[in-house]
């Protein structure tokens, strides 16, 4: 079992969505969220005063999976949010030790679904 967390941006959420109901991966968590990395931010004036804006807003998607999933579901989000330009995101992949579905008890594999 993996956990999958995604950062990508926001306008491809959609896109991201799409491509994962292909690779047959419904189940995910998605929240907002602010970093910054290579884009560096950008300067912005409100009411004359310059501002600097260095955390970008950015989606964390979540999703854990079984072993035979991740390659598909890595790909999918990679075809759903890149756009060949700095800040498309970045994918983590991590060991996931256990998972216990809370209406069931079911743990593992049969608990991730």
């Amino acid at each position: 079992m993996k956990l999958i967390i995604a950062y990508i941006q926001p306008h491809k959420l959609n896109d991201v969505k799409q491509e994962l109901f292909k690779a047959e991966v419904y189940k995910m968590s998605v929240t907002n969220a602010l970093g910054c990395g290579q884009q560096m931010g950008y300067h912005e004036s409100y009411r004359g005063v310059d501002e600097e804006v260095n955390l970008l807003k950015k989606v964390r998607l979540e999703i854990a999976v079984n072993d035979k999933f991740v390659k598909p579901t890595v790909d999918a989000i990679i075809k759903g949010a890149r756009t060949d330009t700095i800040g498309d995101g970045k994918i983590f992949v991590i060991q996931l030790e256990e998972c216990i579905r809370i209406r069931t008890k079911e743990t593992g594999a049969e608990a991730i679904g």
